[in-house]
């Protein structure tokens, strides 16, 4: 049977007893109330890996495309037997009540404002990656779940990848001695769509799409999933699908955030179509090593597919590859070269979630907690600075500023579009 949104919001007294707090109480027996703020790509990814975790259920969803509301209702209806309420502002759904925790898998334009909202009701989130689209939101988004006490998981799925996780055990173990530099890339051919201004479709609300961020006119290349390589939005490649190599990386070696940036790219192919450069190098200076990011998004095929995404560590004896659910080490031993190749196998997605659930339950970290998760979003989100700007970029950790580089320090806030309003320092 539906739910409907006044039903929902009746029962939110009840709801509201029943909150993380109350399911502490209950020893974690009662399945974990969860609602979803974004669901027509990844958020359904999030909320299927929820439920094949089992002590969950979705009980509510919002998103500003009636189409996308739909279709998700009906899909979690058959999954767990119950529809959930919908809602299209995620306001509406977070002031109901009734949920323990919130997944927030919206374009990242849009997860300041609603991670901020959602650990300030009490709630734990669930937070896809990058955690914001400037610098400045993640150091408010940091700032609110610190206040709030509430645990924030960032989805870097690739922290439990199995490949990832054994290679990282072998390089800390001195397998390959220390790590003189990093590689890492993930180059494909990007699929594009028309860029021409359309109107946008009669289910979805485009001006609240759009947001905080700048009114684009809609057209298929910027709207639903095609957003990513789109400067305002998306933010390109680096920011989008980098960043889970970089993340990887930092857990990997212990790494903080890089001291300094260069970046060099150019709109090759694309020109025209999308906003962010089709073929781009960046160059990290980690305190422990260098670390050079490249991707092209056009191109002949890849001499050996297996490649195509991954990291290489150089170390001083020894190299290693790794990726999602495969590990190579190659070390020279006399004159031979020696290969040793590792297959793994697991549901990196479903781990992470199932590592979230877990600890909501107890109340203890997450595998990526907003920090990291910061950390790793404001290495992207430098670079594309130092690329904008045409030139390096010097980061103060400490003090969270870029030094030696105005137009840079400019970049690191976003105005936002009234009547929202930029959650730093407000």
């Amino acid at each position: 049977m539906s739910i409907t949104r006044r039903g929902f919001i009746g029962m939110a007294t009840a709801g509201a007893l029943a909150s993380a707090k109350g399911l502490r109480a209950q020893g974690g027996d009662r399945a974990l109330r969860m609602g979803v703020i974004g669901v027509g790509w990844y958020g359904m990814v999030d909320a299927r890996a929820a439920l094949k975790c089992g002590g969950a259920e979705i009980v509510a969803i919002s998103d500003v495309d009636s189409a996308h509301i739909d279709a998700a209702a009906a899909e979690l209806e058959k999954l767990q037997g119950k529809r959930p309420a919908t809602f299209k502002l995620y306001e509406e759904m977070l002031g109901a009540g009734g949920v323990d925790a919130v997944i927030i898998a919206t374009p990242p334009h849009w997860h300041a404002l609603q991670a901020i909202a959602a650990v300030k009701r009490g709630l734990d989130v669930y937070l896809e990656k990058p955690i914001a689209y400037d610098v400045r939101e993640g150091q408010a988004i940091v700032d609110a779940v610190r206040r709030s006490g509430r645990i924030v998981q960032v989805g870097f799925q690739r922290r439990q990848a199995e490949g990832y996780r054994q290679a990282a055990e072998f390089i800390r173990s001195g397998g390959i001695g220390k790590i003189v530099q990093v590689d890492a890339h993930i180059h494909y051919k990007a699929g594009t769509l028309d860029p021409s201004p359309k109107d946008p479709p009669a289910t979805l609300d485009w001006d609240l799409w759009c947001g905080p961020g700048p009114k684009l006119p809609y057209s298929d290349q910027v709207g639903h999933k095609n957003w990513r390589l789109e400067k305002t939005s998306g933010h390109g490649h680096l920011v989008d699908w980098g960043i889970h190599l970089i993340d990887t990386v930092r857990l990997m070696t212990g790494a903080s955030v890089p001291k300094r940036f260069v970046a060099a790219g150019e709109l090759l192919k694309f020109k025209g179509i999308i906003t962010t450069p089709d073929t781009m190098t960046a160059h990290f200076e980690f305190e422990e090593f260098p670390l050079v990011w490249r991707h092209r998004l056009w191109g002949a095929t890849e001499y050996d597919p297996a490649l195509s995404n991954g990291i290489l560590f150089y170390g001083e004896s020894g190299t290693v590859f790794a990726t999602d659910k495969k590990w190579v080490v190659v070390r020279a031993k006399d004159k031979d070269v020696a290969r040793e190749e590792h297959e793994t196998a697991g549901d990196a997605g479903k781990a992470h979630m199932e590592d979230f659930l877990t600890a909501v339950r107890e109340r203890r970290a997450p595998a990526c907690p907003i920090e990291e998760g910061f950390k790793s979003t404001a290495t992207v989100q430098l670079a594309m600075i130092a690329y904008e700007t045409g030139a390096p970029v010097e980061w103060d950790e400490a003090s969270k500023q870029i030094r030696g580089n105005d137009g840079g320090a400019r970049l690191l806030k976003r105005e936002y579009r009234k009547p929202w309003v930029h959650p730093f320092g407000a």
